[in-house]
């Protein structure tokens, strides 16, 4: 039993690692993510959990700004943060889900996909880039603005809001383009048919956004 619960540690451990890993070396994690097995899926779930409540807090937050949640007397900073917390629980889970299943149908469109669930976890790992805005962008916005971020005609704006804003752009392109790589890697496809794949996944967004957009969501 000692061994066994050893084991499992050092896997949880090792898919921890692979969350920076992925930024830095992302091929031996993708290729990682090939073994889809129980054993394996559970050993990668808390990083997984974690990543994808990061990504939500980070929506929540362009959410909050777009909202400009402070021009309304119903919010202070205090509400703002819990608001933040609460949202970004249910935007990750519900993007997590949500994106995972296109990605999956663009997969399943082409070839073998494997399971759902290694579709959510490629995703998953793929975003780790998103969580850098939480850690980096975000800090500095608020250091450089305060709460007039969530506020119009605040401060929020010229040289160093738009640097700021090029930084989450490339952020989010970084997470897209690791979601091809990873794409590729897992199944060990050419470009071409992973091109495909990527397509449709991003055209069953696509299609999900404007279902949601026209009930009103």
């Amino acid at each position: 039993m000692g061994i066994s619960a050893e084991t499992v540690e050092e896997r949880e451990r090792a898919w921890w690692m692979r969350t920076v890993l992925v930024l830095l070396a992302p091929r031996p994690v993708f290729e990682a993510l090939r073994d889809d097995s129980d054993a394996a899926a559970s050993a990668r779930q808390e990083p997984v959990t974690a990543i994808v409540f990061l990504v939500g807090v980070v929506a929540a937050l362009l959410a909050a700004q777009s909202a400009t949640l402070l021009d309304s007397s119903d919010f202070d900073n205090t509400l703002v943060a819990v608001w933040v917390l609460a949202a970004g629980g249910v935007q990750g889970l519900f993007g997590y889900w949500i994106v995972g299943a296109a990605v999956f149908a663009g997969l399943n469109a082409v070839g073998p996909p494997g399971r759902y669930r290694g579709a959510r976890h490629l995703l998953a790992f793929a975003c780790v880039p998103l969580v850098l805005s939480l850690l980096v962008i975000w800090p500095l916005r608020l250091a450089a603005f305060g709460s007039d971020v969530f506020r119009s005609g605040g401060s929020d704006h010229g040289a160093v809001a738009v640097v700021l804003d090029a930084g989450d752009a490339a952020l989010a392109l970084w997470a897209a383009g690791l979601i091809l790589f990873g794409m590729r890697v897992v199944h060990e496809w050419t470009w071409g048919r992973t091109l495909a794949a990527y397509g449709l996944a991003i055209a069953a967004v696509a299609a999900i956004a404007a279902g949601i957009s026209l009930l009103g969501f």
